[in-house]
């Protein structure tokens, strides 16, 4: 097994969500690479599953759950299962996910809004509530939860996506205030542009316009689902012990400008 840079993660348990490709997929494998067990839920069981198999055979511990996150009750079973296989949850990176569909604020639909909050933003908070619960029963725990640079300002035609990250800065910083002297920290990480499947649906697959996202960076380049999950595991690591409540930008320099 590889040596982790991203610390030691032996004896704990790590749950993400949105685990079957990208960011989610990569923070799976940087966790399972410290030494944690790693849950990976998404509701594309086919692509978790392959993932987990894989990564038993190498000699990880890994266990693959089919979750809709917008639905409260199959979130409870997945936290519920992730204890009764690992007996603890110590790490939770709330990732899952849905881009929106372009349209100006006038011309979108209830229910494509409907369909992005009930991911983007309540998942979040139905994932935290149920993983805070068991946290407390153990005393400590770290959550990241996934916004966007999009959740840090405006930006035209998807209107429910950006509603829905900015939502989960608050989300994030609430739930902080009222668990940071329980042992519990909870923070968020806002990604730039990554190479993801999402990333290239819009743009339709199209590369010169990808080549554009690029270009457009002050660094120059998109950023990989690897420098997500780096930033992601210090998150949940004793070095950032003192970090409660923050919105973390990983974005190669876009909201500095």
């Amino acid at each position: 097994m590889k040596t982790s840079e991203n610390g030691n993660y032996a004896g704990k348990v790590a749950l993400v969500t949105g685990a079957g490709s990208g960011m989610g997929l990569a923070t799976a494998r940087a966790f399972a690479e410290a030494g944690a067990s790693v849950v990976l839920a998404d509701a594309n069981e086919k692509s978790v599953r392959a993932a987990a198999e894989k990564w038993i055979s190498e000699g990880y511990k890994a266990l693959a759950i089919y979750c809709d996150v917008s639905d409260d009750a199959q979130v409870a079973a997945m936290v519920d299962r992730t204890v009764s296989t690992f007996g603890r949850l110590d790490a939770a990176f709330n990732n899952a996910g849905v881009m929106a569909k372009v349209a100006e604020t006038a011309d979108s639909s209830l229910e494509e809004f409907d369909r992005v909050t009930n991911i983007n933003l309540r998942g979040v908070w139905s994932c935290m509530k149920h993983e805070l619960r068991q946290m407390l029963r153990q005393g400590s725990g770290a959550i990241v939860n996934c916004s966007s640079i999009g959740g840090m300002r405006g930006n035209p035609g998807i209107p429910s996506y950006i509603a829905s990250k900015h939502g989960v800065i608050g989300l994030t910083r609430t739930a902080a205030l009222e668990y940071a002297a329980k042992g519990i920290r909870v923070n968020a990480i806002c990604p730039g542009t990554i190479d993801t499947p999402i990333a290239r649906d819009v743009v339709s697959g199209d590369e010169k316009a990808f080549d554009a996202l690029s270009r457009s960076s002050p660094i120059g380049r998109i950023g990989k689902p690897e420098e997500i999950a780096s930033a992601v595991l210090w998150l949940c690591s004793p070095g950032a012990s003192y970090v409660v409540g923050h919105a973390l930008v990983v974005d190669g320099g876009l909201a500095a400008r």
